[in-house]
């Protein structure tokens, strides 16, 4: 046989493993089965915990790059028209979209979904081809080649758990990219506001100054009558110059709190925005405490993130006990070195099995350590966690109550009271029987409560948002009957349903609850 034979035939070995099609499909992977919540007995002192199951993506083989589940890129920063009326769920639509942070959340979410079939599948077959080039030039022996095929094959259930182990890492990245969401749209939603309170003020600092003026008319023709001194001109002139220095400072407030939501929207910090609605709606806010803790940790997607990296590090100690097992490689070969003879002959095809022995218990033994303390130190994260979110849910509701006891009390009794007020102490200045300095204190008086009152308008806003925020991105509450029932993540993980691809949630559609409190 020729050296030119021998080289092809070993090119054709190799392609016959590796495939020369292109495009053969491989297998396609198996379903990946969700982080599931698995039951163990919680702590005296804390309320049952959620861990909420998240979609954890799977990913195919024959996925191409430019697949609806690859991170999208950044839509351009077109600016916003400054006509009609800002939405605020216009602003946070497009926040949520432009963010640059959300969208490396999401290509991190993507890139961890992508290792379960890495993690999952074979090491690729080795093939080795071997030849003997001077026995194809001798008259004495055969030419001498040999061929060898080997396939590493890992204990039964390592590739599982290492599945369930990136699955887990999957579903933590999810939940972090949901609370990016969640905290992005807190973030908008208090912008927002800013913008609305700074425009209601400058209104009234207008209406104040036209009124101030009308004030001023009035005195300057009761001293041209010679019923008042010179000195009611003068302080209405006060009041007028107070009235255009406050102006001076919320047209400054403007423009920050434009250029606050411009950088959100990434566009100019100065562009044109549309103008903000001229009221708010009071939103309707339901109080029960109890309620909104089994809320909270239900839907809180930073807890379940948390929840996630405890079953991942779960994973992790059943991988390091199954390192007492040995991995196995087997082999096939042909081999021509064996001369043909009466025995010989025989014995070119060979099979065979190459198998590690684990006798270092103590490396193996001190993983499994390593894995467990983990384990306590992410649990210990879980229930420090749920303490500060039942805190920040006690505070939260608590800043709504207050903020709404308060714009009561401006709108029932402080600003009817001062109107009032106003309208006999002009009344009485009109008859001479009170002085402008009492009708410039009334009028200040009643500017300054009705700026207060629109104050306490964003205050209560701004606390409803929040309130939105730690209870995970929602609000109003859902029914709480369709909320699932809340377990802590406990010592063996278990293997739930199979869910829905990544195509289901692109990029930047990844599903979480928001809802305006306006």
């Amino acid at each position: 046989m020729s050296p030119l034979r021998i080289v092809q035939l070993c090119a054709m070995s190799v392609l016959g493993l590796t495939g020369c099609r292109s495009g053969a499909p491989p297998h396609s992977a198996p379903p990946v089965a969700a982080v599931a919540p698995v039951q163990s007995v919680a702590p005296t002192a804390s309320p049952p915990l959620a861990v909420r199951t998240v979609p954890v993506a799977r990913v195919s083989y024959l996925q191409a790059p430019t697949s609806p589940a690859a991170p999208q890129e950044l839509p351009p920063a077109e600016e916003v028209q400054p006509a009609g009326q800002l939405s605020l769920d216009m602003l946070v639509s497009e926040v949520q979209a432009r963010n640059p942070t959300v969208a490396a959340m999401a290509a991190a979410w993507q890139a961890a979904a992508a290792r379960y079939p890495q993690v999952v599948a074979l090491d690729d077959p080795m093939f080795v081809a071997m030849a003997a080039p001077e026995s194809f030039h001798s008259i004495d022996v055969e030419p001498a080649y040999a061929f060898e095929a080997r396939q590493k094959l890992p204990w039964f259930g390592k590739r599982g758990w290492r599945g369930q182990q990136a699955q887990a890492e999957a579903g933590a990245a999810y939940n972090e990219l949901a609370d990016s969401r969640v905290r992005l749209t807190e973030m908008t939603q208090l912008a927002y506001y800013d913008y609305y309170l700074v425009d209601r003020q400058l209104e009234l600092n207008r209406q104040n100054a036209t009124i101030i003026a009308q004030f001023r008319d009035t005195a300057q023709a009761k001293y041209e009558a010679k019923q008042v001194t010179a000195q009611d001109v003068l302080q209405a002139d006060v009041e007028a110059g107070d009235i255009e220095r406050r102006r001076l400072e919320l047209e400054q407030a403007h423009r920050i709190a434009v250029a606050r939501i411009n950088v959100l929207l990434r566009q100019p910090a100065l562009a044109p925005l549309p103008l903000p609605p001229r009221a708010l709606a009071l939103p309707r806010v339901e109080l029960d405490l109890d309620a909104l803790h089994g809320v909270a940790l239900a839907q809180r997607p930073d807890l379940a993130a948390i929840g996630a990296r405890i079953q991942a590090e779960q994973a992790a100690v059943v991988l390091a006990c199954k390192q007492h097992y040995p991995d196995v490689e087997l082999f096939g070969r042909y081999d021509t070195f064996w001369q043909p003879s009466a025995t010989q002959s025989e014995l070119r095809t060979q099979a065979g099995l190459n198998m590690n022995v684990p006798l270092y218990h103590s490396r193996i033994h001190g993983a499994v350590r390593e894995a467990m303390a983990r384990v306590g130190q992410r649990r210990a994260e879980y229930d420090q966690k749920v303490l500060d979110i039942q805190y920040e849910v006690t505070v939260a509701v608590e800043q709504v109550r207050q903020n709404r006891a308060t714009l009561a009390l401006y709108a029932d009794k402080l600003i009817p009271a001062s109107e009032q007020n106003v309208a006999a102490v002009r009344a009485n200045y009109d008859a001479n029987t009170a002085s402008f300095l009492d009708l410039a204190t009334a009028q200040r008086q009643l500017i300054q409560l009705r700026e207060q009152r629109e104050e306490a308008l964003v205050a209560l806003q701004r606390s409803v948002a929040e309130l939105g925020r730690v209870l995970g991105g929602s609000y109003p509450v859902p029914d709480s009957s369709r909320i699932d029932p809340p377990v802590r993540p406990s010592e063996n993980p278990a293997p739930a349903n199979p869910l829905p691809p990544p195509e289901a949630h692109g990029a930047h559609a990844i599903p979480f609850a928001r809802k305006s409190p306006a």
